[in-house]
């Protein structure tokens, strides 16, 4: 569906992507890393709308690049808003499904029924102007399925949406992939695309770092160098286990209302939880509370940068 042979994209000095290569089947992946690791720039490149300083982009066997053909099968929601605030989402949508081809009447019918489908049934017929940015999301949205692409592309979709709004677009991105449709969905949040998909591309400085399961990226997380908050009845005892077990970096105990905060630095997080559940069976220690202490997965895409750089 997708392949990337040895792709870079600068922007004067700056690195968007550096020297990608991968190949995708069809199916649904979900594209993670922070603001600025460049999804966007590969996804520009996906459509077409950007042009790679080196190397080639092939989408469904075709160069994106200036290709009419190619984009009625693609379904493009963009992170910015790039929509007219004087015409009605109806309008809006109904002229882009022109542009894909479709006579007036037959696209406007077809506009209407996708707005409802994306729950814009009560403010499609008013200027864009208006709308919330959950609502101009949801347009976005609607313009990227209307047409029944191929392949759904898809940066930072859920960004804007209320709580409800997600849930509803999370159920029916997950029936546009359950009808086997394929799609790429960029986020910086692991969890929003883990509801979609169990396939993962993790990019951070313009590199591809690693690919797999959503199972293996937890495992990943636990892996990478981090540190463990742990509210526990003998902070003491537990930083000399820790310490004796080889599982601590740098340890910090703080007294609390109840039990004490203990604060493992650890490059071995998976092992550490393991021992403290057997800590917990042989001895009086009580656990009130385990967690990160930092961001765990900007820790990972840190580690991952270290690793290709050699730095760990």
């Amino acid at each position: 569906m997708i392949h990337f042979q040895n792709v870079t994209k600068l922007y004067g000095r700056v690195l968007g992507v550096n020297d990608i290569t991968l190949e995708l089947p069809p199916g649904a992946y979900g594209l993670l890393g922070p603001n600025g690791a460049g999804k966007s720039t590969m996804l520009n490149l996906l459509i077409g709308q950007l042009k790679p300083t080196r190397g080639t982009v092939t989408v469904l066997g075709q160069s994106p690049r200036n290709n009419a053909d190619l984009m009625r099968q693609i379904g493009f929601c963009p992170g910015f808003e790039g929509m007219y605030a004087n015409v009605t989402g109806l309008d809006w949508v109904t002229y882009l499904l022109e542009m894909q081809g479709l006579a007036r009447k037959p696209a406007r019918q077809l506009a209407e029924d996708t707005l409802i489908e994306v729950g814009m049934q009560e403010g499609m017929r008013r200027p864009i102007a208006g709308y919330s940015r959950g609502m101009r999301q949801r347009t976005k949205l609607a313009q990227a399925i209307a047409h029944s692409p191929e392949l759904l592309i898809l940066d930072e979709p859920l960004s804007g949406l209320d709580p409800i709004g997600r849930a509803h677009m999370t159920e029916l991105l997950r029936e546009w992939i359950r009808k086997g449709r394929s799609i790429i969905i960029a986020s910086h949040v692991l969890h929003e695309v883990e509801a979609l998909t169990q396939s993962f591309l993790l990019i951070s400085g313009g590199r591809l770092l690693a690919s797999g399961t959503a199972t293996e990226v937890h495992e990943l997380l636990f892996r990478v160098p981090m540190e463990i908050q742990i509210r526990c009845s003998d902070g003491r005892s537990l930083a000399a286990m820790a310490i004796k077990a080889g599982l601590a970096d740098s340890v910090k105990i703080t007294a609390g209302t109840v039990g004490d905060c203990v604060q493992i630095s650890t490059h071995n997080a998976s092992e550490l939880s393991a021992e403290l559940v057997r800590w917990i069976r042989v001895g009086d220690q009580v656990v009130f509370e385990l967690r990160t202490a930092d961001d765990s997965l900007q820790s990972l895409f840190n580690s991952l940068m270290k690793i290709h750089r050699g730095e760990l």
